[in-house]
């Protein structure tokens, strides 16, 4: 291995160095710091009887912190009221709304951890998950989520208790479990107080910083998940380090819409207690669009998959406009990734921003006619978007930063609380995950491999001693399985996923990654491609389009009212992919030339099984799905 760089920011050290045992006490000095302040937004239906509400309207509501406190520390009484004890494992089955974070900080403040638990998970899953943890009790959506549990409640002899946030118009299927809402659980806790005033303060002060704070499954792209033990001082650290990154501000107003079941959206709820700032919360992703406007964040963090669909969109609705409109919009995106790269080499090189005088105006020009408009759509103050989970393509990420809209690509893991590396706003470096958050450290081992040491490390996987010592060491170091490369000033590059890399027949080793992005930039009618060419003489590739942009150019070539999986037969539209595939090899090694292809009926889903909560590709399952198209793509080849 090489030596070990530590990319420890000393310069604000002491702020992350000092932090408090656990996100309950980090909890608790927000509310004492900051009572009245608005802590967070959540939407609610209009009154359908009054006179000016529309079907479906809705209106946006606040909490102050100290609303919040009433709330979280009457749900952790309740919890203790219950018989829940220290590290006792409670269920979280539900979509991103302000309910999961008052059900997780009352957890926390109840000293117990948080099963985290993705509501778009099968009962069987939800059940292997429930009877690993060990859940005792588990907060649920709404009666489908209860309905998972009853219908594998045999496999689930600790559960006893089942605390729904939305209660259903009829009573429902309980199996013999005890079913509460969230409100009585909340007066339960209450009346608990009245004998108890001090119950969850105690509770609080016990607290350990390596007790067991949450259990985060990985979402496992192949076998069943594992369990990911983050103890208090991961989520405390998480928090104190966003903090003294400068990727959070107090006065910020943060667009919560990423599951907070998955570690991502978790880790930012750390820093936003940190630091007080305001965030808005709505899970529904069908209400992005809508939303955006209303809330008018200054920051928001996403899977590369919205800003993908958000570029592909607009250069959609250009293209079917026609004419001079999208060949503005086709001269404007060249302009902002030739400003913004431009840009970034002359402040690596100079520390300065600075860009000729000609390209400058030309920005200008493509400010007024297309970037204010995206910027505009975006709600207007947006200051950074923080991208992780999944690699952004670097075509996607300048066209961005140059359009006054910089995504700012993170890096981390469940193993690692999400937070281990992020561009920051003043300094974003497309192509890289930025430099290590205050407090880890960073190397590059001999083959490769990315190693991440620091307090946000998980401490196990829960039950699974075995799989635990093949990735952490003994001193601390986390074996990510990624690839990648580390610059002289601290920023990191991923390359490639290790499991992923593949070597062709003829010996050449190819990052499909590297690939899937660059064809995401050239073709704005991709919505998840596959590169697939392990122990094959050539890489094919298999390509799902997204629908919404697809449709509308079929419509404008005499395909209109087919249905998608006819459109996608077309030979017109293999036609069209074609092309840009021919694209894409003209920039790449022989070796990495996809030489053919296969588009699929229909975009790879959550539902299928062929994608991870968080929208990573599960590459066996969708190789397996479509092994005759695989097979067809490599029939009469001369496989060595």
């Amino acid at each position: 291995m090489s030596s070990a760089q530590s990319l420890i920011d000393s310069g604000r050290a002491d702020i992350v160095a000092g932090r408090p045992t656990s996100v309950a006490h980090l909890f608790q000095e927000r509310v004492a710091a900051t009572p009245s302040g608005e802590a967070y937004r959540y939407p609610v239906p209009v009154d359908e009887h009054a006179a000016d509400s529309a079907p479906g309207a809705e209106q946006w509501r606040s909490l102050t912190w100290a609303q919040t406190a009433s709330r979280v520390y009457a749900v952790a009484a309740g919890l203790l009221a219950l018989g829940i004890r220290p590290e006792d494992r409670v269920a979280l089955a539900s979509s991103t709304r302000l309910e999961w974070v008052i059900a997780d900080l009352g957890n926390m403040c109840a000293g117990a951890a948080t099963t985290a638990v993705y509501p778009s998970t099968n009962a069987d899953e939800t059940a292997f998950i429930l009877s690993d943890s060990g859940s005792r009790a588990m907060f649920a959506e709404n009666a489908a989520q209860l309905a998972k549990a009853v219908a594998e409640q045999d496999r689930l002899p600790e559960l006893r208790t089942v605390i729904l946030f939305d209660a259903p118009a009829e009573a429902p299927e309980t199996g013999g479990l005890k079913v509460i809402t969230l409100a009585e659980l909340e007066q339960l806790g209450t009346e608990h107080l009245a004998g108890h005033p001090d119950a969850v303060e105690k509770t609080i002060a016990g607290l350990d910083k390596e007790q067991l704070a949450t259990l985060i499954y990985t979402s496992g792209t192949t076998g069943r998940p594992k369990g990911v033990r983050l103890v208090h001082d991961c989520w405390a650290y998480e928090g104190r380090a966003q903090e003294a990154s400068g990727l959070l501000a107090a006065d910020d107003v943060q667009f919560m819409w990423l599951p907070l079941s998955h570690v991502f959206g978790k880790t930012l709820i750390s820093g936003q207690i940190a630091t007080g700032h305001v965030m808005a919360l709505d899970g529904r992703v069908d209400r992005i669009i809508h939303n955006l406007p209303v809330i008018r964040p200054t920051v928001m963090a996403s899977a590369p998959r919205i800003f993908e669909k958000v570029y592909n969109g607009i250069a959609g609705r250009a293209r079917a406009e026609g004419g001079a409109k999208y060949k503005i919009f086709m001269w404007a995106a060249k302009t902002a990734r030739e400003y913004a790269r431009v840009v970034q080499e002359n402040r690596v090189a100079t520390g300065a921003d600075s860009a000729p005088l000609g390209l400058r105006l030309q920005h200008a020009l493509a400010d007024k006619l297309v970037y204010a408009k995206i910027r505009t759509a975006f709600g207007g103050r947006l200051r950074g978007a923080v991208s992780g989970s999944a690699a952004l393509a670097p075509e996607i990420g300048y066209f961005f930063v140059g359009a006054g809209v910089p995504i700012l690509e993170g890096y981390g893991l469940s193993e690692t609380s999400a937070g281990s590396c992020v561009n920051r706003a003043e300094d974003v470096r497309v192509g890289t995950v930025g430099r290590a958050l205050p407090g880890t450290e960073v190397r590059i081992a001999e083959d490769g491999e990315i190693l991440l040491r620091g307090p946000g490390v998980m401490r196990g996987y829960h039950n699974l001693p075995e799989k635990t010592a093949e990735v952490l060491e003994a001193d601390g170091w986390f074996h990510t399985e990624d690839i990648g490369e580390l610059s002289p000033d601290g920023f990191l590059r991923i390359t490639d996923r290790k499991k992923d890399m593949f070597k062709t027949s003829g010996g050449k080793y190819v990052a499909p990654s590297e690939v899937e992005g660059k064809f995401k930039a050239v073709c704005p009618f991709v919505s998840n491609i596959l590169v697939i060419g392990n122990g094959r003489n050539y890489c094919t590739a298999l390509i799902a389009l997204d629908e919404t942009v697809i449709m509308p150019w079929a419509a404008d070539h005499g395909l209109g009212g087919r249905p998608y999986a006819e459109v996608v037969a077309d030979p017109q539209v293999n036609k069209l992919i074609e092309g840009f595939v021919k694209r894409l090899n003209g920039d790449l090694q022989r070796w990495q030339t996809i030489k053919k292809f296969h588009l699929l009926p229909r975009d790879l889903d959550v539902e299928h099984g062929e994608l991870t909560p968080s929208l990573k590709i599960k590459r066996p399952v969708v190789e397996k799905t479509y092994a005759d198209a695989v097979a067809g793509m490599y029939a009469g080849a001369n496989e060595a």
